[in-house]
């Protein structure tokens, strides 16, 4: 079965861009980082090496030295490493099937596995940015929106910051540079105006360091 982006005229995106909008970056999550903090691949190693040692340690107690015996060890182990490899898969997955991109109007995720889908978000409703750095010089960043309009948080799972079920906000995983993509981030959103008026993202730095200066003074 075809999906209507499995021939997209630039990767990433539904269509070609309109003109004068410019893409600043495009990237994917590390998919390492994704299986440790979307997928909790540690959490889940570690409750399943609780559960070998404790039936290790039950057959120890109870004097079971017979291979038969063991068979309840073999079979958490066993569940151990499909379960985990499992979740690795997905994550590579997800990882591979995602694109995020950044241009000087909007946010665009294109997101989904079996059901590719994009999500077009101007910077005009950004309302925040929350980073939080991961491993390799990743980070996650959370997305608050100021529009009226919500996201479905299963619709954007697992692109969605965990626990805000309520008032889903989309997150880029597991973002690589994430420092670069930031203060590019931050600036194209700097350089839009509140009416929607793009204006040079130099001239937005320059408006920003003189309201810093003010608020110091």
């Amino acid at each position: 079965m075809r999906t209507e982006y499995e021939s997209e005229p630039i990767p990433g995106l539904p269509g070609l861009l309109p003109k004068g909008e410019t893409i600043l970056w495009q990237g994917s999550p590390d998919w390492r980082v994704l299986a440790r903090t979307a997928f909790h691949t540690r959490l889940v190693t570690g409750y399943f090496a609780a559960l070998t040692a404790f039936a290790i340690g039950n057959a120890a107690w109870h004097g079971v030295t017979g291979l038969a015996d063991l068979s309840g060890v073999a079979i958490t182990l066993a569940g151990a490493v499909i379960g985990v490899s499992l979740l690795h898969l997905l994550a590579w997955a997800t990882a591979r099937a995602t694109i995020y991109t950044l241009t000087d109007r909007r946010i665009v995720l294109r997101i989904g596995i079996a059901l590719p889908k994009c999500i077009n978000l101007p910077l005009r409703i950004i309302g925040n940015v929350d980073l939080r750095p991961r491993q390799a010089g990743t980070a996650d960043l959370a997305i608050k929106l100021t529009s009226q309009q919500r996201l479905g948080y299963l619709a954007l799972w697992p692109h969605a910051r965990p626990w805000h079920v309520s008032e889903p906000q989309p997150m880029l995983r597991a973002v690589p540079d994430s420092e670069k993509v930031a203060t590019m981030l931050a600036r194209a959103c700097l350089s839009i105006q509140t009416d929607g008026r793009v204006v040079p993202i130099e001239t937005a730095t320059r408006m920003s360091a003189v309201t810093e200066q003010a608020e110091a003074a």
